[in-house]
């Protein structure tokens, strides 16, 4: 350094920090030779503090406000100097500038996913973001933990630390919570306050303050979320054979509106007549699992049986009837609307109950 800086040094009275950065958490004063003059003014602005430091250790620590530098404002560095009755000028001594302001939206992420176990879907893989604020909230513990003789510490020196710690908090917090995944979202402020309060102890060992944490989003892998969406696809759609259908309706319109000629309109809703088709025979029930409702199968028959009139009988009843051989096509059967009793056999309506009925056994 030459003569005029050596000289400009020692003018210089007044010690300040004029922050023109964003990330600038610890910055120390430089001085030729750490030298400050006896008398020289110390202006501390709001959201700093001004720690003192004497060979290693620290001294005194300003809070905002504009000080002239005495022995009276300097209690601790005059007794490590040893200045009993005031000091010669100049003395030599570090200044450090530490911001308390609050450092908004710093961001902290899993970078690997979390396995936890979920009630619903078992095993999962979860990954979250957030943001959340900090400041400096005892400069002394801050310089003596982290700093130490670092001229120009920023923000981005500490926040990987800071990030670990959330990030290893956060799994422990949600692993306990026995939260399910589908309900986490709902739960977003409550897990941001709680990591806060779980934090908060090993920062203060750092001399920081972690102000809010959030919690911005838990996220699934890519794989379960789309099955996922088709699950809630399914549940929008409702009823999955209306759906079909309308959609084989949809399909015929767009056939029709097919701009490719006469032929390929009429190819077009063929191939649509022919997809309705198999949707359709796709919902219809499988054939044979009821038999066919008996023909005016509501009518009520009385049966003529060992010269007695008895009924009247629904279809069901007459089955019953049939198939314990009281009824057979010789009995007499009549019911509202007929003229006179008839032969079962001649009774159209009662046809069907015959055919289920196996005729009788012929004898040897």
């Amino acid at each position: 350094m030459g003569i005029w800086d050596k000289l400009k040094g020692e003018l210089i009275d007044i010690i300040e920090w004029l922050d023109s950065t964003n990330d600038t958490l610890v910055w120390r004063f430089e001085r030729y030779n750490n030298e400050i003059k006896n008398g020289a003014k110390l202006i501390v602005r709001e959201g700093q503090m001004a720690v003192f430091e004497n060979e290693g250790q620290i001294a005194d620590v300003f809070l905002p406000g504009t000080f002239e530098l005495t022995t009276k404002n300097l209690p601790i560095l005059a007794t490590l100097k040893g200045w009993k009755y005031g000091f010669e000028s100049p003395f030599k001594a570090e200044v450090y500038f530490v911001s308390t302001r609050q450092f908004t939206d710093q961001k902290w992420g899993t970078m690997n996913p979390i396995m936890l176990r979920d009630a619903e879907f078992g095993p999962v893989r979860l990954r979250a973001f957030g943001t959340y604020v900090f400041r400096a909230k005892d400069p002394a513990a801050l310089i003596r933990n982290i700093v130490g003789t670092d001229a120009h510490f920023t923000t981005d020196e500490v926040t990987n630390q800071l990030r670990n710690m959330i990030v290893s908090r956060f799994a422990d917090v949600v692993g306990e919570s026995k939260i399910p995944v589908l309900d986490l979202a709902a739960n977003y402020d409550e897990l941001g306050k709680f990591l806060t309060q779980r934090i908060a102890p090993d920062l203060e060992g750092f001399g920081l303050e972690l102000s809010r944490l959030l919690v911005e989003n838990i996220s699934l892998p890519p794989a379960v979320e789309e099955a996922l969406d088709k699950r809630s696809s399914m549940g929008v759609i409702g009823n999955l054979a209306a759906y079909t259908q309308y959609q084989a309706a949809e399909a015929l319109t767009e056939a029709a509106k097919n701009p490719g000629g006469m032929a390929a309109g009429g190819m077009g809703m063929g191939m649509g007549f022919g997809m309705a088709q198999q949707m359709a025979q796709a919902m219809a029930p499988p054939a044979g699992t009821a038999p066919p409702p008996i023909p005016g199968g509501a009518a009520q028959f009385y049966l003529a049986i060992d010269g007695q009139q008895a009924g009247p009988f629904d279809a069901a009843g007459l089955r019953q009837q049939a198939q314990t051989g009281k009824l057979t096509r010789d009995t007499l059967v009549w019911k509202q609307g007929m003229a006179d009793w008839n032969r079962a056999a001649d009774v159209s309506d009662l046809a069907a109950i015959f055919a289920s009925v196996p005729p009788p056994i012929p004898p040897r």
